[in-house]
């Protein structure tokens, strides 16, 4: 079969493998679609530590079981299915307290374990452990099952950030992240949702997509004085920093209302991770600040169901459909910011 390996920083190959076959405990899928993120991205220019490569990359995976291993139950042969891309450990302190998100044991796919880059993969025992092979619903396409997981990551920032009805929500950074925080902020009922982005082409882009309240290019004016203009100088309720920019998440920190929350979502680079914050501001505003890392099994399964009602679309934001021997240009695309979401179809 074919795959997509990371071997080096740099260094991914289209290459021929040998057809995985599944354990006693684990799962074959037949990948039909697996979407890129700006993760894959970072791995093929700078690689990760927790690749010991060869590696399979792709973390975003839907696809058909083609075989069952002897010691699995409930799963058969044609079963439509969405893998988690995080794998929490199901056994320790924080996943006891429903905290998976956070598991200090956490593996991933693409990364301790042969991806969705190929045309079959195996879905390993770790998955089927904490129930993270989920069953895609009846008339939801293989492609929009795979953005399940991205926007589980959502899901988590938004819980934890707590959007109200009536709540006004800025979300700044415009590519597909961010795109799915406005979509599910308009699901719990936000009033008005606005986008900034320092790109004009990706916020025109994503803009035409999700129609935010305002589309705010911050290279163009001043994102924190338009926001104070929309919000009759009070601020917003929430903000979500869908970039890895310290600048981004200062500058967020300035828009919030009185009683604002802003969640930290996009990781800022190992090399400068931190900011300057006004710590008065936090204090006499009485700001909340929270962090979001990743997503858990159970935010996977509600993710796919919000897509499946309709509650949260995603099929128009997928701007690139492409086979698998077009993954490499795939991840140009992402790179250089010429799509919302790409997706290969193996």
């Amino acid at each position: 079969m074919r795959v997509a390996r990371f071997h080096a920083p740099g260094d991914v190959r289209l290459e021929d493998a040998p057809e995985p076959t599944a354990g006693a405990t684990e799962v074959k899928i037949r990948v039909r679609a697996c979407s890129t993120c700006g993760t894959d991205v970072k791995i093929s220019k700078f690689g990760h530590h927790h690749i010991h490569p060869p590696r399979v990359m792709g973390h975003e995976i839907a696809g058909e079981v083609v075989q069952v291993g002897a010691g699995v139950e409930g799963w058969a042969e044609g079963d439509r299915v969405q893998v988690i891309a995080a794998i929490p450990c199901g056994e320790c302190a924080f996943c006891a307290k429903g905290q998976m998100n956070i598991c200090p044991n956490q593996v991933s796919m693409g990364y301790h374990f042969d991806g969705g880059f190929a045309e079959y993969m195996v879905v390993p025992e770790n998955v089927l452990k904490v129930d993270g092979l989920n069953r895609i619903p009846e008339g939801l396409s293989f492609a929009e099952a795979s953005v399940a997981e991205p926007l589980a990551c959502a899901l988590n920032a938004q819980e934890l950030v707590r959007i109200n009805p009536g709540d006004d929500v800025v979300v700044v950074g415009s590519g597909p992240i961010g795109c799915l925080h406005e979509r599910l902020a308009r699901s719990y009922g936000a009033a008005r949702v606005f986008l900034v982005e320092l790109s004009r082409e990706r916020l025109d882009m994503a803009a035409e997509l999700v129609s935010p309240d305002a589309a705010i290019c911050s290279a163009d004016e001043d994102a924190v004085e338009r926001i104070r203009e929309l919000t009759d100088g009070r601020g917003v309720d929430v903000a979500i920093t869908a970039a890895a920019s310290g600048a981004a998440q200062e500058q967020a920190l300035q828009m919030l209302a009185r009683g604002g929350r802003i969640s930290f979502f996009g990781g800022l680079p190992k090399d400068n991770p931190t900011i300057t914050l006004d710590s008065n501001l936090v204090h006499y505003s009485e700001l909340t600040i929270v962090g979001a890392n990743g997503s858990s099994p159970e935010h996977n399964k509600r993710a796919l169901q919000l897509i499946a009602d309709g509650k949260v679309p995603v099929k128009d934001l997928i701007t690139h459909l492409l086979p698998l021997d077009q993954v490499l240009e795939g991840i140009g695309i992402v790179q250089r910011g010429e799509a919302i979401k790409v997706t290969i179809e193996p």
